[in-house]
């Protein structure tokens, strides 16, 4: 039986790919901060609590990962904790900066120094890409990050490379652009377009509000995505891999197909100009042709039917949430 050890178990991509490797036979540790992590329903809601061991670890303490690396003796190490929020992180950019690279080096060098015959993932992002000069991105893209997030990930993107190359560790960066589901955090776009849209149809608000509706990103359904993770894991050889869908979406076409889907008037829609970001990209969006070709991994969703599936996965967590209150 494979062991793996996945940080940030209780988020989004750490709650899928508990799943996922728990249905391929895995045994699953998972890091959390405490031991009653917030986001353990997402857990609970997937069927899998009972499943993964939960193990408490503090990433920035080096001696925490090596004694859990040496008594566990994974075979994968999936990083994908981080503090993820692009907004949060230009309110907290020592904080953001400090914990997404000193997490990720301390991994590293504790897979280094112990000498450990594993497989490391690091969770990078399409952010750190910035603004580009040309489109669609690909793993050759020239890196120009925008934000104290994109920094801390294109760091960590990095610190991966080079430990595969100076130590020939198999360590891998799956760049994912954005993917969603209903296991969002709240202040994710998205999420939010969709939980505050069911709100006020169902009279619980009156509007929505939001900052710069007309950047394009591309958008992904995070399920499929956390299958690329563990392709990425089961190579020959460890590489970097775009995760995309390869076509952008503006924010507001977003808002405009869920307002007409949940039938909630455009009038609700109000733009705050203090809630742009200090610094913005307008567009970016993907080519997961090396994905395809070498993973045999493809995404076929549009943005139609990745909305209606968020919606519907919605009322589901609403309904789970509702009964374990």
């Amino acid at each position: 039986m494979k062991k793996a050890i996945i940080s940030g178990i209780s988020g989004q991509d750490g709650a899928y790919l508990a799943r996922l490797l728990v249905q391929q036979g895995y045994q699953v540790t998972g890091l959390v901060r405490g031991s009653q992590g917030e986001g353990l329903w997402r857990l609970k809601y997937l069927g899998i609590a009972e499943q993964v061991q939960l193990t408490e670890c503090d990433l920035t303490d080096m001696s925490q990962i090596f004694r859990l690396i040496q008594e566990i003796q994974p075979d994968e190490v999936y990083h994908l904790a981080a503090q993820s929020s692009v907004s949060v992180s230009f309110s907290q950019p020592i904080a953001t900066i400090n914990y997404n690279t000193i997490s990720t080096l301390n991994l590293l060098e504790t897979i280094r120094l112990s000498h450990a015959s594993l497989r490391f993932y690091q969770a990078s992002s399409s952010e750190m890409f910035g603004a580009v000069q040309r489109l669609p991105i690909d793993e050759d893209t020239v890196i120009n990050p925008q934000s104290p997030y994109a920094i801390s990930k294109a760091t960590g993107y990095w610190m991966t490379r080079n430990y595969r190359e100076a130590y020939k560790l198999f360590a891998t960066s799956g760049i994912l652009f954005n993917h969603e589901s209903a296991l969002r955090q709240p202040n994710f776009v998205i999420k939010k377009i969709i939980r505050t849209a069911l709100d006020i149809r169902e009279g619980k608000a009156d509007k929505l509000v939001l900052g710069n509706i007309d950047v394009r990103r591309d958008f992904g359904y995070a399920p499929a995505y956390v299958e690329a993770m563990w392709r990425i894991m089961q190579q020959d050889q460890p590489d970097d891999f775009l995760i995309c869908s390869g076509f952008s979406s503006s924010i507001r076409e977003i808002v405009e197909m869920v307002f007409v889907l949940l039938e909630v008037p455009l009038s609700a829609l109000h733009t705050e100009q203090s809630l742009f970001r200090p610094a913005e990209i307008d567009e970016n969006f993907g080519n997961p042709e090396k994905a395809k070709r070498v993973l045999n991994w493809s995404y076929s969703m549009n943005l139609e039917q990745l909305l209606r599936q968020l919606i519907l996965d919605e009322y589901e967590v609403r309904e789970f949430l509702k009964l374990h209150s």
